[in-house]
């Protein structure tokens, strides 16, 4: 047999076509390889350390691959000609042979191979790495002179070709990524992680007990009212100030009480003998800051003051963990006065709850940026007490005032006016 034997020609295009198959393939499954379960599959897989290496310079490794599948495709084009020459002669063998070899390296060697690696990345590029490396140091000095040249190019465009990719993903990417985890986490760890990033974008603020909430221990009152606001109280720890709230002085812990009743004599200087000295935080401190700055302080309570130092509210380290995992020490019946689901769909909120809270209790995007509470959010719009009931709308949300007592919004009707988001088909 020679070289215009129809056998040995359908033969060598044959191998062509899987050649170009492999390169394409390759080319695919590399560049979808997802970069992070990799680094994690370098630990326990060889392929995956051959795999990373590779991709440590995808321009070395493109070009390899382009080498490689331009020039088998070159060859491919010359043996379909040589064998459209025998079936058809010399004047249609070029119509014949490019028809016939675009068809044949469209569905065998270019879109079946890359469907396969798009599908199934690791388990083609790891079996591909088995050539590509061997062949990367074979092919070296030609793979670095087309790199030279192509890198000339584009700097001519106007790009740096020693740009390295950057593969670092911000806060609101990691969610999305948490999102697309699907099934292989739980609804619960995901609502976690992600709780985890959004510490950064929410500050003491957002979640403290406000100032009209705090309940405390004032020394100007008397021994038996100070006894029982000790007795009486549903929080572990509680402030102890002097007349005004802004003059905190100290933090009362409950488990000190026993020592303070068994020592029988409790005067308002004994109450400030067992008081902790007390911690001030900035209203605008993140929460990924404050539990950092507790840990390292030993702390677990805090008092949140402004710029001018006056007190605003009180955070602790279980509001921060909640707003990881969630509610468990909040008392649920009382969220859920707070926020009542109608049957038309909208909800009667009370004017003390936090836009948070509502967000978390409607699934609702309402503007957490402004005032942090529903009183505050109805005061900015009507920059007024208003004298009765009145509505408004804010973001694509109705606001209804249904209850209003002195300088108190007491009961809102919010409503969402926005269409539901339709699924991507």
């Amino acid at each position: 047999m020679d070289g215009s034997d129809p056998l040995v020609l359908w033969a060598a295009l044959a191998i062509l076509l899987v050649l170009s198959a492999f390169f394409s393939g390759s080319e695919t499954g590399m560049m979808a390889l997802n970069r992070y379960r990799l680094r994690h599959q370098r630990k326990k897989s060889a392929g995956a350390r051959r795999a990373a290496k590779l991709l440590a310079k995808p321009d070395r490794l493109i070009g390899l691959i382009l080498i490689g599948n331009n020039a088998v495709n070159i060859l491919a084009a010359i043996i379909a000609n040589m064998l459209a020459i025998i079936y058809v002669g010399e004047a249609a063998a070029p119509w014949v042979a490019t028809a016939s070899l675009t068809i044949m390296v469209l569905v065998f060697s270019e879109v079946t191979p890359k469907t396969i690696a798009a599908q199934n990345p690791e388990w083609f590029a790891f079996k591909a790495s088995h050539v590509l490396k061997p062949l990367l140091q074979l092919l070296s000095p030609l793979v670095w002179m087309v790199n030279k040249l192509t890198n000339a190019v584009v700097s001519l465009l106007g790009f740096d070709p020693n740009k390295d990719r950057d593969d670092g993903l911000d806060s609101e990417e990691l969610k999305s990524l948490v999102d697309l985890s699907g099934h292989k986490l739980s609804i619960s760890h995901q609502g976690m992680l992600k709780g985890i990033l959004d510490l950064e974008n929410v500050t003491v603020e957002d979640i403290m007990i406000p100032r009209n909430e705090v309940k405390g221990l004032d020394l100007d009152d008397s021994i038996d009212l100070l006894t029982t606001s000790i007795l009486d109280s549903e929080y572990s720890r509680q402030p102890i100030y002097k007349g005004d709230i802004n003059n905190i002085i100290g933090v009362f812990h409950g488990r000190t009480a026993n020592q303070l009743f068994r020592s029988g004599n409790i005067t308002h200087e004994a109450i400030k003998y067992f008081a902790e000295d007390p911690y001030f935080i900035p209203e605008t401190t993140t929460l990924t800051n404050q539990l950092l700055n507790f840990k390292n302080s030993k702390k677990r309570f805090a008092i949140v003051v402004d710029e001018y130092g006056e007190m605003q509210g009180l955070v602790t380290l279980e509001d921060i963990l909640e707003e990881i995992v969630g509610d468990f020490t909040t008392n649920t019946a009382d969220n859920d006065d707070e926020v009542i689901a109608r049957e038309d769909g909208s909800y009667l909120i009370d004017g003390a709850a936090t836009m948070r809270e509502i967000n978390k209790a409607t699934g609702w995007d309402l503007p957490t940026n402004g005032p942090k509470t529903l009183n505050g959010i109805v005061f900015e719009q009507l920059e007024s007490i208003p004298d009765g009931n009145v509505s408004f709308i804010v973001a694509g949300y109705r606001f209804e005032t249904e209850e209003i007592s002195g300088t108190m919004v007491k009961k809102v009707c919010v409503s969402c006016m926005k269409k539901p988001e339709q699924p991507d088909e």
